[in-house]
């Protein structure tokens, strides 16, 4: 039996993910602050289970609190493999770094780094004892490996999550533990992200006038092909190279 266990999926990309874990007869548990009712159906469709958890991913008391809940849920069904797919981030703020508020900033890295990570570890820690196979995935970002004016908060969290990843994996190698972690990079998708970029000012984002002609060039990809392609990679499990940053581009 194999289980999903993925953030964000009230919409976008975690909504796809979800929706095709569920129809490849994985059952699906669902971290987001709003429910989705579209999933539950498609999980009955296809005779798998699919559960949702309220959480804000910006307050850690709530994560920790969800977290033990998932945990006691998993138990029951002794999974063969367990995947978690942090796919739950935020782009605001979107301002030059000297303009953006200590309270804006650590919103940001607490949804964007913190909550990912501390999911991961804790996963990592339960499969570990649980002797249940692993597979994590970090949502990354083309913005972790280039800076981008106006986007100080988005570039690093997603930098810190790319290296957090891959010194998770090296340790998993160390320990020998099977377990793999990597990072995917999406590309440019037609999602709620890409209107609240566009929806900036040209003096918080220099590049808001490219990021317009995305859309109007119908150069923005479709969630459910960007996930049916991590569901590929994923599906290779042999494949998988730990500790790699996957990128879509590479798929096309």
């Amino acid at each position: 039996m194999k289980i999903a266990l993925i953030t964000g999926v009230s919409k976008g990309l975690g909504e796809s993910i979800a929706k095709l874990f569920l129809e490849s007869g994985i059952h699906v548990l669902g971290i987001s602050r709003n429910p989705n009712n579209r999933l539950g159906k498609i999980a009955q469709k296809n005779n798998v289970n699919y559960q949702h958890y309220p959480c804000d991913l910006g307050n850690i008391s709530e994560i920790e609190k969800t977290v033990k809940k998932i945990k006691e849920d998993v138990e029951r069904y002794s999974p063969t493999i367990f995947y978690l797919i942090n796919n739950a981030a935020v782009v605001e703020p979107i301002n030059q770094v000297t303009l953006i508020g200590n309270q804006e900033l650590t919103n940001h890295f607490q949804i964007n780094t913190l909550a990912p990570i501390i999911l991961m570890n804790s996963m990592l820690q339960f499969s570990t004892n649980s002797n249940n196979a692993f597979i994590g995935v970090n949502i990354t970002s083309g913005a972790a490996e280039r800076p981008i004016y106006g986007w100080g908060a988005y570039c690093s969290s997603k930098a810190s999550i790319n290296m957090y990843t891959k010194t998770a994996a090296l340790e998993q190698d160390t320990l020998k533990t099977g377990h793999k972690i990597v990072a995917f990079n999406p590309g440019i998708m037609d999602t709620n992200m890409q209107q609240t970029i566009r929806s900036s000012s040209k003096d918080s984002f220099i590049e808001i006038d490219k990021f317009k002609g995305y859309k109007e060039n119908k150069q923005l990809r479709d969630t459910d092909t960007v996930g049916g392609i991590l569901i590929d990679i994923l599906n290779d499990e042999a494949s998988i190279e730990n500790g790699k940053i996957y990128n879509v581009n590479e798929y096309f």
